[in-house]
C-alpha cells in the first residue's frame, strides 16, 4: 500500500446539490477524526459537523469510513458528502492538506484499486469508460468490463495457454517418457481450440472498443447530393448549412452525434468536383484528409445527380457506405443493396425515409452486432495485445512442435505475456508451480 494519503472532489467541477471528497491511505482514520470530531464506525454514515485546522466550521456532511482492505483502493478510505458548493469543496481538501494529506493525481484512486489488488486494469480501465460512456449501451458493456467479464475471459485463455506451455515443456525435459506423434496431436488440438476462442474473443473485443471510444465517420460526395443535408438529420439539428448553390461547404463540419448505439464524430465535407478556386481546392484537400482519417467513410450520390465515380475515396482502406440519397425525387422505395463495391442504401435525407437502414448499416460495418448478454468495452491496447497473441499461436505448427518445440514453448510465452499485459496480473513464476503440480517434477 501506498505511504502517503491523499484527497480530492470525486463529484464533477460545478455546483449541486451534494458534492462529495474522498479520502484515501494509511493517514485517513486520523485526519477524518480532526476534521468530524469522534471517529464513525466503519461503513456507517454518520452526520457530521466538519472543521477546519482551526477548529472552523466548514460544513455539515455525510461521513463514511471504509477500513483497508475492504475498499475500493484496498485502503483506508473515507466520502465525505457536504454541499456541492465548489467554495466548500475547495476548503474541505485544502484542510485536508493541512492536516497532512495532498491532492490525488488523475486516477490516483483508482491506480491504487489496481496496485493493492482490487482491480485489474481492465476492470480499472472500465471505470473510465463507464463514467465516459455516450450510450446505454456503451454503459452497460463498461459495467459488464468492470463487473471481470472481459478479465475472465482473458483469464480463461491465459490459463489455457500456460497448460499447453507446461505440458510441452515437460516434453522437453522428460522425452523419454511421451511419445513425439502423441504430443502433437494433443497440442494440435489444444492449439486450433484456444485460436478460435481467441478470433471470439478479438471480434468481441473490436465491437466493444467500437462501444467504448465511438468512431470516426466522414461524408464525401460531390456538390449538391446532400452531404450536408444528411449530417443534419443524423444530427437531429441544423449544424450545416444547406443551399442549392455548389460548394456551398468549404470547410469541415463536425458533429458528435450517436448513430444506433456508437458514439461518432460526423464530418461534413468540401464537395469533391474540378475546380480552379484556390478555396475551394484547399475545401477539397481537408475532405481527402478527413476521408483518410476516418474509420468508415460515407460516399454520397443522388438521384438527381447519377453515379458519381470517387476512385481516390474508394482507395482508402477504410470501409465505405454508399448512399443514393433523394429517392423522394424519383417516388424510390427506401432499402440496402449489397454490391460488389459494399452495401448502397437508398434513401431521402430530406424526409428522413430510409434512415433507419442507413443507422444498421453503419452499425453492422463497423463491426457492432446486436447486443448480447456478456458483452463488454474494450479499449484499442486490448484489441492489439490479442492480435499479438493470435500472432504468435498462428506461427506453432506440426512441424515446430515435432522438431523445435523449445520454439513453440517461446511463442506460447509471448501469447500469454501478450494477453497478461491486458489485465497487468499473472507472475511468471507460476509457471514453474503449474508444471509441478501437472508433471509432479522432483518427485
Amino acid at each position: 500500500m501506498a505511504s502517503d494519503t491523499i484527497v480530492a472532489v470525486a463529484t464533477p467541477p460545478g455546483r449541486g446539490a451534494i458534492g462529495v471528497v474522498r479520502v484515501s491511505g494509511p493517514g485517513t482514520s486520523e485526519l477524518v477524526a480532526r476534521l468530524a470530531g469522534e471517529l464513525p464506525a466503519a461503513r456507517r454514515a454518520s452526520l457530521r459537523t466538519l472543521r477546519d485546522a482551526h477548529g472552523e466550521p466548514l460544513d455539515d456532511a455525510v461521513v463514511i469510513r471504509y477500513a483497508a482492505p475492504a475498499s475500493y483502493t484496498g485502503e483506508d478510505m473515507a466520502e465525505l458528502q457536504c454541499h456541492g458548493n465548489p467554495l466548500i469543496l475547495e476548503r474541505l481538501v485544502a484542510s485536508a492538506c493541512t492536516l497532512g494529506a495532498r491532492r490525488a493525481r488523475p486516477g490516483e484512486f483508482t491506480e491504487r484499486a489496481y496496485l493493492n489488488g482490487r482491480l485489474d486494469l481492465a476492470q480499472a480501465e472500465a471505470v473510465a469508460d463507464l463514467i465516459a460512456g455516450a450510450t446505454e449501451r456503451a454503459a452497460r458493456s463498461a459495467l459488464r468490463a468492470l463487473h471481470g467479464e472481459f478479465a475472465r475471459l482473458v483469464d480463461d485463455l491465459v490459463a489455457r495457454i500456460r497448460t499447453a506451455r507446461a505440458e510441452l515443456e515437460a516434453s522437453i525435459d522428460f522425452a523419454d517418457d511421451l511419445h513425439g506423434a502423441e504430443l502433437v496431436t494433443a497440442q494440435h488440438g489444444m492449439l486450433a481450440a484456444l485460436c478460435a476462442d481467441l478470433d471470439d474473443v478479438i471480434a468481441r473485443a473490436r465491437q466493444g472498443a467500437t462501444l467504448a471510444g465511438g468512431a470516426n465517420v466522414a461524408i464525401v460526395g460531390a456538390p449538391n447530393v446532400g452531404k450536408s443535408s444528411l449530417l443534419n438529420r443524423l444530427a437531429r439539428a441544423e449544424r450545416a448549412i444547406v443551399t442549392a448553390t455548389p460548394g456551398t461547404t468549404r470547410d469541415l463540419i463536425d458533429v458528435d452525434v450517436v448513430i444506433g448505439s456508437v458514439p461518432v464524430r460526423l464530418v461534413d465535407t468540401a464537395g469533391l468536383r474540378a475546380s480552379d478556386d484556390v478555396i475551394e481546392l484547399e475545401g477539397m484537400r481537408r475532405s481527402h484528409a478527413a476521408a483518410a482519417r476516418a474509420d468508415l467513410v460515407i460516399v454520397v450520390g443522388a438521384a438527381d445527380v447519377g453515379e458519381t465515380d470517387l476512385p481516390e475515396i474508394a482507395a482508402l482502406p477504410a470501409p465505405c457506405i454508399r448512399v443514393r440519397n433523394k429517392i423522394d425525387l424519383e417516388h424510390g422505395v427506401p432499402r440496402v443493396e449489397t454490391t460488389a463495391r459494399g452495401p448502397l442504401v437508398h434513401l431521402s435525407a430530406r424526409t428522413g425515409a430510409g434512415l433507419e437502414l442507413l443507422v444498421a448499416t453503419v452499425e453492422q460495418t463497423l463491426g457492432v452486432a446486436a447486443e448480447e448478454e456478456g458483452e463488454f468495452t474494450a479499449r484499442a491496447r486490448h484489441v492489439d495485445a490479442l492480435h499479438e497473441a493470435r500472432k504468435e499461436l498462428a506461427a506453432i505448427d506440426d512441424a515446430t512442435l515435432a522438431d523445435t518445440p523449445e520454439l513453440a514453448a517461446e511463442r506460447y510465452r509471448a501469447a500469454s505475456a501478450a494477453l497478461e499485459r491486458i489485465t497487468g496480473r499473472y507472475d511468471v513464476e507460476d509457471l514453474l508451480g503449474d508444471i509441478f503440480a501437472r508433471f509432479c517434477i522432483g518427485k
